[in-house]
Formats: structure tokens, C-alpha cells, sequence
């Protein structure tokens, strides 16, 4: 074979059409061997060659005649001192942490522990047995693909409305979906799935972590897997597990594919990444990738014994984002999603991790500075879990401009709310409006607040409402993981019950919550499933549960299909008024000189306006907000000034009717209902009310009203909602 010296930059495996090019990043190795592979395993190496030429802390190597497909890995010598950080050991097959393709999974044995397990002080001992039979290994990739016309459908912030789903459980189960292509990238190109998401008015899907990960051993071993992903050992490969296509390159095609449909159709792809922390835990976690290229470079080791790891994510390690080669890392990984894979936006998990600079987190970190200045990732949607483990690590409203975050203060307030707890009514306000307080002082929008119930993590919709405790027994801890802290309320009744009385709560507190959140200024973000009701049987840690607890069912009951018509109607609403999504926070005043109307008027149950001795009434359950269409004071994309109708929102959360004096006006105007929670798909046949009327807002409810014109008729249906 001919071996010639090759670049050091790109870094990974590139085809150019004659051979590859293969470069690695190794600070403190003293000497690196590729290993190639074929085989109908993939385990039979057939070549080894030692990488000639070291250039700037990087080793290469060019290989004419390989092509697409070749199955690679790489074996790193170096010192073996753990007390000094260095884990090197040759024994181990190592991942290419540039691989765009990684085929197979793990196989798991002893042999892929860098240490003799079982030993005493196991870790600082080294073992000598050959990982490669157990290794996935790494794949050579063509990037050539027809994207055709593909473009980005750039979706405005405050016109998105995100669909957090798992890639595998969203259509695991779906009976349009052929069976081949259930939990795979293709199955969201089907037309089914494709009509599904526009009758929710999706524009974006965002996809739980589809980056190559592990599934630990302790896991498997319980007869369990790493369902969720959060467990990355590649940032340039799409999970294999989820190709229908094939493992050995076919899954980027695929992938591609995905993308360009879903962007035909308008509906942008939002990745769920992991970037804090990789699959091989702390220092007793095994010998897969980074532990064995350059451990000090790649993870935060304590400083005093380096032997550990600084572990700000609960997963064992934190990547060390003060270190150049780490840093450039997770920037190409994030650029080659964009340019290569076409993705419109990334939502950081665990992002405060990222920030820390030395030990505090610090928001103006290396990290965000090189995303400001980016000329591809600025532009790009980026969201932030704004959360780690570590000391100081909750940072929600504390992220820079151009990034938005997961809001978890709307999340517990609204949950709170109509729980039924006092003393929320100032909190909500905020978070009903956007979070302000949040985020208006360092000069970032309502668009800033990701506005979320439920995520992947914690109980779904229909479980908030049934469950006091959580119920993780499947999972092999005796219920000790997953939070305990929900605010959640059974209704009457923990679990299953035919109790009718409890069961119309339950569904009726359900289009509450879904309620407030597409009515809520901010971009609503709804986790797969809950639009009808999807339970995990009080599970609300459901990471390792690959199985009908957390796959959807699409066999709905007539309560679920009334609830998936009830969101669509939400969905629509949202998309119909510009006032539901407004780029700028409200003023509680009048906007225009000469008129008095104010753009935001908060109500007590009497029709007056509420005063500072309102907000601070513990027992207050009960609020409106009138948002005026004609004050919303901004201009549209042609420069005209945006005018919407005027709408009123009640909310109710106390468990008896109050009767709510409406908002008077011009006496041609009168009140209209288009939603009312207490209905099973929030629509019902209502008389006009003229303002000071007496509206009955029956207990834990939510009602929407508008202000209403006879002209204004042509072209709605009977409820005042635009026809599709």
C-alpha cells in the first residue's frame, strides 16, 4: 500500500475522488497507527500504518486508493499515568472523533477498559487486551449528495413553533409509517407524517440527540438501553441505530434526505446536542475515543490529581472548552451540521456546562464569543438548556443575545398555577408575557423565552395531570431516579381510574396547560404526544426505556382524538394572530400619541383594572389580560404597521366558577368566545357579549374572547377562526 504524507487539515478521513486523507489531533501522544477493516463483521484488520508526518500537534497520513466505505480506527501510544492525566494505551481500537459515519455498536467486554477491571486502584493499572472486537468502527464517507434546490426555510423566532420528539418512538408505533422505515430518518419523510405535523402548524422539529452514542454496559446489563442519547461518542455521525438504509455511510444520505424533504414542506430541523460530557464517564468508564487520544486535552481533570474528572453534568466527565483543539472541535462539529448536513439550529443540552471557563460559569466564555462572531452559526437557531449540575450552574436568563433558552421558570410557574397554589398571579403575568423580567434587561425579545410544560424529561402532559408521585419502577432503581420535585397534581386519584368526575379534570387541566402555552407570548415548544394525551404510565425518567412506555400510540379514544382537534385549533390561532407572537415586549400603555388604548390591560374578575394591591393578594386565582390588536407597534416585513384583532384571555384556576366582567368598548363591539377549556375540543356555540356583560368562567378553566365586527365574518367559520 501506498503511503504518502498527507495534510493535517481537514481533520478526520476525506475522500477527495483519488484517496483519503486521514488526520488526528494528539497533543501529548508520541506515536499514532490507523488500522483498517473489512470483513462481514468489520472486525478483520487488514492493514496497519503507522501515521508518518506530526504537523502542528496533528498526525496525517494519505491513502491513494482508499475509497467510500473503508472502515477505520486508530491505535495512540503515549504515557499511561493517570495521577498526570495521560491515558494512553495502544491495546485500545480508538474512534476517529471526526468520523462522519461509525457502523455497528458497542459489543461489550472487559477489553474496552484502558484498566484491568476488578483490580485494586483498577484505573491506574493497564490493560493489555486488544478492544477491537468490541469497537464500532469508523466509516469512510462520500459527502457528494443532490440537495437540489434545498434551502433553509428560516422560520422568523417569533413565528416558530417547535415539536420536540424522539426520532425512534415517534413512529415506532405508527401504523401509516411502513414497518421498515418505523423509528428511522426516512419515517419523517412519509406523507402522513409529513400532513401530521402541518395540521399542528410545526415549523420546526426539534430531534432528540441523533449523534452516534453509547449505550453503557450497566444498562445493558439490567436488559435496558440508552434510549434518550444523551451519551455522545460522535459529533460528526448520525446514529446508526436510527439508518433504515444501511450503517456503512448510508445513514448520512439519509439523514440528508430527511432534511430535505421536511425543508420542502417548510418545517425546519432543530438537533438536540450534547456537547458537555461524551460516553466514556469517568475515570473508571472505558477506552473508546477521547480518553485514549489525548485525555488532558479533551476532558477537565481536577487540577490537583488528575487522575479525576471535574463533572459538572452528572455523567461522569466535562469537556474542557479552555482548550483550543476541544473548542475547534465542537465549532467544526456544529459547522459541518449546518453546511454539510443542512440542519437549522441546534438546542445545547446541559448548555451552562459549556460556559465555564474555569470553574464559575462565565456568559461571556470563549464558546460564545466564537458563535457571535461565527458567519455561519450566528445565523442559525440556537437554544440553550440554560442548566448545569455544578455550582452556579442555573443561568435561565442570563445567556447573551442570539441564543434563547428553555424557560423553566415558565414551566414551574404555569404548572404551579393551576395546580391551584397561591400567590402566582405577579409570576405569571411575567410569564405569560413573555418573562420580561427574564430577559427584556440585556436587550433580547419575547422570543428569548422557550416556552415549554413538559419536556422528554419529566412527566408528559396527561401524566402531570394524573400522577402526585412518579412511578419508575421499570427502570431497576427501586424509584430512587428522576426528579422528585414535578408540581404535579393526580386530580383526585394517583394513576389509572374510571372515576368519571376525575377523569374530566384530568383532560379539561390538560387543555389548560396546552392552552396557556399557545396563547402565551414567547415560542411555544410541544413535546410529541402530548397534543393527544400520551402517558408513561407515571414514568419521568423514561432514558433507558426502549418499549411501548415511551413509544407513541396512535390508537387514539375519543378523548384523545377531542384533544388533538383542541390543539390543532390552538395551533391555528397562534399562526392566525400576530398579537399571540409579538417581537416586542409589551408597555402597559398607550404606544401612539392620541390614543389611549394601552396594548397590554391586566383585568380582576370585577372588570377593572388590577392594582398593585391586586398582584400581591396570595389567594388571587383568578386574572384576564386584554392584548390590543391595533397597539401592537411593529411593522411587518414590508414596512406597514401590524394590526391584529383585540383578545381577551381569562384564566381560572380556582375550583369554582367566577363570573368575569368583560372589557366595555365602542358600543358596535362586542365580545366573541373561540375557546373555552371547559369544552371537549374548546369550541362550543356562544351569544355575543357586549362589555360589562358577566361572563361565567367556569372553574379551572381558560377562555380566549375577541372583539367582534359583523365584517369581520367573511372568511372564518362560526367560531371566528380563520378557515384553512
Amino acid at each position: 500500500m501506498d503511503v504518502w504524507l498527507g495534510q493535517s487539515y481537514p481533520l478526520g478521513a476525506t475522500w477527495d475522488g483519488s484517496g483519503v486523507n486521514f488526520s488526528l489531533f494528539s497533543q501529548n501522544s508520541t506515536k499514532v497507527e490507523l488500522c483498517l477493516f473489512d470483513g462481514p463483521d468489520g472486525n478483520r484488520e487488514i492493514a496497519h500504518i503507522r501515521l508518518p508526518e506530526h504537523t502542528d500537534q496533528v498526525w496525517h497520513v494519505y491513502l491513494p486508493g482508499i475509497r467510500p466505505g473503508q472502515l477505520y480506527g486508530y491505535r495512540v501510544y503515549g504515557p499511561y499515568e493517570p495521577q498526570a492525566g495521560h491515558r494512553f494505551n495502544p491495546a485500545k481500537l480508538l474512534l476517529d472523533p471526526y468520523a462522519k459515519a461509525i457502523a455497528g455498536t458497542i459489543r461489550w467486554s472487559d477489553a474496552l477498559f484502558g484498566y484491568t477491571v476488578g483490580h485494586a486502584d483498577a484505573d491506574l493499572s493497564c490493560d493489555e487486551r486488544d478492544s477491537a472486537g468490541g469497537l464500532p468502527k469508523c466509516v469512510v464517507v462520500d459527502s457528494l449528495f443532490n440537495w437540489g434546490n434545498d434551502a433553509h426555510p428560516r422560520t422568523p423566532w417569533h413565528k416558530t413553533l417547535i415539536y420536540e420528539l424522539h426520532l425512534k418512538g415517534f413512529t415506532a408505533r405508527h401504523p401509516d409509517v411502513p414497518q421498515q422505515m418505523r423509528g428511522t430518518y426516512a419515517s419523517l419523510t412519509c406523507p402522513e407524517v409529513i400532513d401530521y405535523l402541518h395540521s399542528l402548524g410545526i415549523t420546526a422539529v426539534e430531534l432528540m440527540p441523533v449523534h452516534q452514542f453509547v449505550t453503557d454496559k450497566y444498562l445493558l446489563d439490567k436488559g435496558l438501553t440508552n434510549y434518550w442519547g444523551y451519551n455522545s461518542i460522535g459529533f460528526f455521525a448520525p446514529e446508526a441505530r436510527y439508518a433504515s438504509s444501511g450503517t456503512q455511510g448510508q445513514q448520512v444520505a439519509e439523514f440528508k434526505t430527511m432534511v430535505k424533504v421536511l425543508h420542502s414542506e417548510g418545517i425546519e430541523v432543530i438537533l438536540d446536542v450534547v456537547y458537555n460530557h461524551t460516553g466514556e464517564g469517568n475515570h473508571l468508564g472505558p477506552t473508546l475515543c477521547f480518553r485514549g487520544i489525548d485525555n488532558a486535552a479533551y476532558y477537565r481533570l481536577v487540577a490537583d490529581d488528575q487522575r479525576y474528572y471535574m463533572d459538572y453534568t452528572g455523567c461522569g466527565n466535562t469537556l474542557d472548552m479552555t482548550h483550543p483543539r476541544t473548542l475547534q472541535l465542537i465549532m467544526d462539529s456544529l459547522r459541518y451540521w449546518v453546511l454539510e448536513m443542512h440542519v437549522d439550529g441546534f438546542r445545547f443540552d446541559l448548555a451552562a456546562a459549556l460556559a465555564r471557563e474555569l470553574h464559575a460559569v462565565d456568559r461571556l466564555g470563549a464558546f460564545f464569543d466564537i458563535i457571535h462572531q461565527d458567519p455561519v452559526l450566528s445565523r442559525v437557531k440556537l437554544i440553550a438548556e440554560p442548566w448545569d449540575l455544578g455550582e452556579g450552574g442555573y443561568q435561565v436568563g442570563n445567556f447573551p443575545v442570539l441564543w434563547v433558552e428553555w424557560n423553566a421558570e415558565y414551566r414551574d410557574t404555569v404548572r404551579r398555577f393551576w395546580k391551584g397554589d397561591g400567590g402566582l398571579v405577579g409570576g405569571l403575568a411575567y410569564r405569560l408575557t413573555g418573562s420580561s423580567d427574564l430577559y427584556g434587561w440585556s436587550g433580547r425579545r419575547p422570543y428569548a423565552s422557550i416556552n415549554f410544560i413538559t419536556a422528554h424529561d419529566g412527566f408528559t402532559l396527561a401524566d402531570l395531570v394524573s400522577y402526585n408521585e412518579k412511578h419508575n419502577e421499570a427502570n431497576g432503581e427501586e424509584n430512587h431516579d428522576g426528579h422528585n420535585h414535578n408540581l404535579s397534581w393526580n386530580c383526585g386519584g394517583e394513576g389509572s381510574t374510571d372515576d368519571p368526575a376525575v377523569l374530566a379534570l384530568r383532560i379539561r387541566q390538560q387543555r389548560n396547560f396546552l392552552a396557556t402555552l399557545f396563547l402565551s407570548q414567547g415560542v411555544p415548544m410541544l413535546q410529541a404526544g402530548d397534543e393527544f394525551g400520551r402517558t408513561q404510565q407515571g414514568n419521568n425518567n423514561a432514558y433507558c426505556q426502549d418499549s411501548k412506555i415511551s413509544w407513541l400510540d396512535w390508537h387514539l379514544d375519543r378523548p384523545q382524538q377531542q384533544l388533538l382537534e383542541f390543539t390543532r385549533l390552538l395551533a391555528r390561532l397562534f399562526h392566525q394572530h400576530p398579537v399571540l407572537r409579538r417581537r416586542k415586549f409589551f408597555q402597559g400603555r398607550p404606544i401612539r400619541g392620541g390614543s389611549s388604548v394601552k396594548d397590554l390591560v391586566w383585568l380582576r374578575p370585577d372588570g377593572q383594572e388590577m392594582t398593585d394591591e391586586d398582584w400581591a393578594t396570595w389567594h388571587s386565582r383568578c386574572l384576564g389580560l386584554q392584548l390590543a390588536g391595533d397597539a401592537i407597534d411593529e411593522l411587518d416585513v414590508r414596512g406597514k404597521r401590524i394590526i391584529d384583532q383585540t383578545l381577551l384571555i381569562l384564566l381560572n384556576a380556582h375550583f369554582e366558577p367566577i363570573p368575569f366582567i368583560l372589557p366595555v368598548h365602542q358600543a358596535h363591539l362586542h365580545w366573541q368566545e373561540i375557546v373555552n377549556t371547559k369544552e371537549a375540543t374548546g369550541r362550543r356555540q356562544h351569544p355575543l357579549l357586549p362589555g360589562g356583560a358577566a361572563y361565567e368562567l367556569e372553574a379551572r378553566s381558560l377562555a380566549l374572547l375577541r372583539l367582534y365586527r359583523v365584517e369581520e365574518v367573511a372568511g372564518e367559520d362560526e367560531m371566528g377562526v380563520a378557515n384553512d
